[in-house]
């Protein structure tokens, strides 16, 4: 048996520089080695007051980013395959995505939102809404969509019943995606009182299923850390 792997997981702290603050990247490297199954020490880094270790392990980058083994990594993207290349079957789950599709899925929604949510502008308002929705309407439309493995089961099938973007379980695309997501909604419910509409059937089973999940539920942020965060940044309507 291979000796296991010593990890340290940095990411932002939260405002009151204890808990979980809000980074969507820091929660996607999160929910991969929890997911992962693997041991690994989380480090809540207070930016406010970011601390001598900051300087000296990776000075000028902010979190996450990852001692594995002593060596530091600071790329969220680089720090992702390498868990995956690393942390392998048959001892650690395979997390990529079988199919390429899934994992652009969404990858237009958090542009589309930073339009909408910016905006202070209510004549320019209803486009901007409309383009963001057409984004969540993609989606849905993906998560619907049967993949070819549930067509191999059953060539009748017309509508998807599986649980995430790849199949039924969290892959690096929905580690990718959701935390995004949850922000998304948060956001536009606070600013805009724009919630997804219950139409968005796919859409809306996705994000359920996610919350039944530890591995997500207990990586978000409070909704108050994601408020404070848009608070420079997101825009009422001048009425």
């Amino acid at each position: 048996m291979a000796e296991a792997p010593k990890i340290e997981l940095f990411i932002k702290a939260s405002d009151d520089g204890e808990g979980v603050g809000n980074c969507p990247f820091c929660q996607r490297l999160f929910m991969i080695l929890w997911l992962k199954g693997v041991h690994f020490t989380l480090t809540t880094v207070d930016m406010k007051r970011a601390p001598e270790v900051l300087k000296d392990l990776a000075p000028g980058s902010q979190p996450p980013f990852l001692i594995y083994n002593g060596e530091v990594r600071t790329d969220t993207n680089k720090i992702e395959e390498f868990l995956e290349e690393t942390l392998a079957p048959p001892q650690f789950p395979k997390m990529s995505c079988r199919y390429k599709e899934s994992n652009g899925a969404g990858d237009d929604i958090f542009h589309k939102f930073s339009a909408y949510i910016k905006n202070p502008n209510p004549g320019l308002n209803e486009m901007l809404e409309k383009k963001f929705l057409k984004s969540l309407m993609k989606l849905d439309q993906y998560l619907l969509t049967p993949l070819p493995y549930e067509l191999d089961k059953n060539p009748d099938s017309s509508v998807s019943t599986r649980d995430y973007l790849d199949g039924n379980a969290l892959s690096l695309a929905d580690c990718n995606l959701l935390p995004k997501l949850h922000i998304v909604k948060v956001v536009c419910k606070k600013y805009r009182s724009f919630e997804i509409p219950a139409a968005l059937t796919g859409l809306t089973r996705y994000l359920a299923k996610a919350n039944e999940q530890d591995e997500f539920r207990y990586t978000c942020p409070n909704d108050s850390e994601i408020l404070l965060a848009y608070h420079s940044v997101a825009k009422y309507l001048n009425k």
